[in-house]
Protein backbone atom coordinates (compact mmCIF):
# COMPACT_ATOMS: atom_id res chain seq x y z
CA UNK A 1 0.00 0.00 0.00
CA UNK A 2 3.02 2.49 -0.02
CA UNK A 3 1.76 3.60 -3.75
CA UNK A 4 -1.29 5.54 -1.73
CA UNK A 5 0.93 7.07 0.77
CA UNK A 6 3.64 8.16 -2.15
CA UNK A 7 0.14 9.58 -3.94
CA UNK A 8 -0.88 11.37 -1.13
CA UNK A 9 2.30 12.80 -0.20
CA UNK A 10 2.67 13.75 -4.32
CA UNK A 11 -0.85 15.22 -4.35
CA UNK A 12 0.04 17.00 -1.19
CA UNK A 13 3.41 18.86 -3.09
CA UNK A 14 1.63 19.71 -5.74
CA UNK A 15 -1.04 21.81 -3.80
CA UNK A 16 1.67 23.76 -1.86
CA UNK A 17 3.61 23.94 -4.75
CA UNK A 18 0.67 25.17 -6.68
CA UNK A 19 -0.02 27.27 -3.82
CA UNK A 20 3.30 28.99 -3.91
CA UNK A 21 3.06 29.53 -7.57
CA UNK A 22 0.13 31.93 -6.73
CA UNK A 23 2.69 33.81 -4.29
CA UNK A 24 5.63 33.63 -6.74
CA UNK A 25 3.66 36.13 -9.33
CA UNK A 26 5.31 34.94 -12.61
CA UNK A 27 8.31 33.95 -10.63
CA UNK A 28 9.47 37.47 -9.70
CA UNK A 29 9.58 36.34 -5.87
CA UNK A 30 12.82 34.34 -5.10
CA UNK A 31 10.93 31.81 -1.67
CA UNK A 32 7.89 31.36 -3.75
CA UNK A 33 9.34 30.51 -6.90
CA UNK A 34 11.92 27.91 -4.90
CA UNK A 35 9.09 26.44 -3.36
CA UNK A 36 7.08 26.12 -6.40
CA UNK A 37 10.09 24.34 -7.87
CA UNK A 38 10.86 22.08 -5.11
CA UNK A 39 7.13 21.16 -4.31
CA UNK A 40 7.16 20.14 -8.51
CA UNK A 41 9.79 18.29 -8.34
CA UNK A 42 8.93 15.91 -4.74
CA UNK A 43 5.88 15.46 -6.38
CA UNK A 44 6.88 14.24 -9.89
CA UNK A 45 9.32 12.14 -8.14
CA UNK A 46 6.49 10.80 -5.48
CA UNK A 47 4.37 10.24 -8.45
CA UNK A 48 7.16 8.42 -10.48
CA UNK A 49 7.27 5.84 -7.44
CA UNK A 50 3.55 5.41 -7.51
CA UNK A 51 3.46 4.19 -11.27
CA UNK A 52 5.59 1.48 -10.54
CA UNK A 53 2.49 -0.30 -9.32
CA UNK A 54 -0.62 1.65 -10.06
CA UNK A 55 -1.63 1.67 -13.98
CA UNK A 56 -0.89 5.33 -14.57
CA UNK A 57 -4.67 6.32 -15.46
CA UNK A 58 -6.29 5.26 -12.30
CA UNK A 59 -3.03 7.19 -10.48
CA UNK A 60 -3.51 10.03 -12.54
CA UNK A 61 -7.18 10.15 -11.80
CA UNK A 62 -6.75 10.30 -7.99
CA UNK A 63 -3.77 12.45 -8.49
CA UNK A 64 -5.98 15.16 -10.29
CA UNK A 65 -9.17 14.87 -9.20
CA UNK A 66 -7.31 15.24 -5.54
CA UNK A 67 -5.30 18.17 -6.62
CA UNK A 68 -8.37 19.74 -7.98
CA UNK A 69 -10.64 19.70 -5.60
CA UNK A 70 -7.42 20.32 -2.78
CA UNK A 71 -6.13 23.47 -4.62
CA UNK A 72 -9.85 25.04 -4.96
CA UNK A 73 -10.31 24.26 -0.95
CA UNK A 74 -6.57 26.21 -0.66
CA UNK A 75 -8.08 29.25 -3.28
CA UNK A 76 -11.15 29.72 -1.17
CA UNK A 77 -9.62 29.79 2.53
CA UNK A 78 -6.67 31.05 1.42
CA UNK A 79 -7.15 33.42 -1.12
CA UNK A 80 -10.98 34.33 -0.68
CA UNK A 81 -11.49 32.65 -4.19
CA UNK A 82 -15.30 31.92 -5.01
CA UNK A 83 -16.48 28.66 -6.42
CA UNK A 84 -20.21 28.93 -8.36
CA UNK A 85 -23.25 25.90 -7.85
CA UNK A 86 -21.76 24.64 -11.35
CA UNK A 87 -18.07 24.52 -10.45
CA UNK A 88 -19.07 22.61 -7.13
CA UNK A 89 -21.19 20.06 -9.01
CA UNK A 90 -18.55 19.54 -10.88
CA UNK A 91 -16.08 18.80 -8.45
CA UNK A 92 -18.37 16.73 -6.89
CA UNK A 93 -18.37 14.22 -9.89
CA UNK A 94 -14.55 14.31 -10.13
CA UNK A 95 -14.83 12.69 -6.60
CA UNK A 96 -17.55 10.68 -7.53
CA UNK A 97 -15.50 9.28 -10.81
CA UNK A 98 -12.59 8.65 -8.84
CA UNK A 99 -14.41 6.77 -6.08
CA UNK A 100 -15.98 4.73 -8.73
CA UNK A 101 -12.68 3.67 -10.14
CA UNK A 102 -11.07 3.26 -6.95
CA UNK A 103 -14.28 0.77 -5.93
CA UNK A 104 -15.30 -0.78 -9.18
CA UNK A 105 -12.53 -0.65 -11.90
CA UNK A 106 -10.63 -4.13 -12.73
CA UNK A 107 -7.62 -1.87 -13.40
CA UNK A 108 -7.40 -1.80 -9.71
CA UNK A 109 -6.10 -4.50 -6.88
CA UNK A 110 -9.37 -4.36 -4.53
CA UNK A 111 -7.86 -6.98 -1.77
Amino acid sequence: MNHWFFLSLAIIAEVIATSALKHSEGFTKLWPTLITAVGYTIAFYLLSLTLRTLPMGIAYAVWSGAGIVLISLVGWLAFKQSLDTAAIIGMCFIVLGVAIINTYSNSMSHG
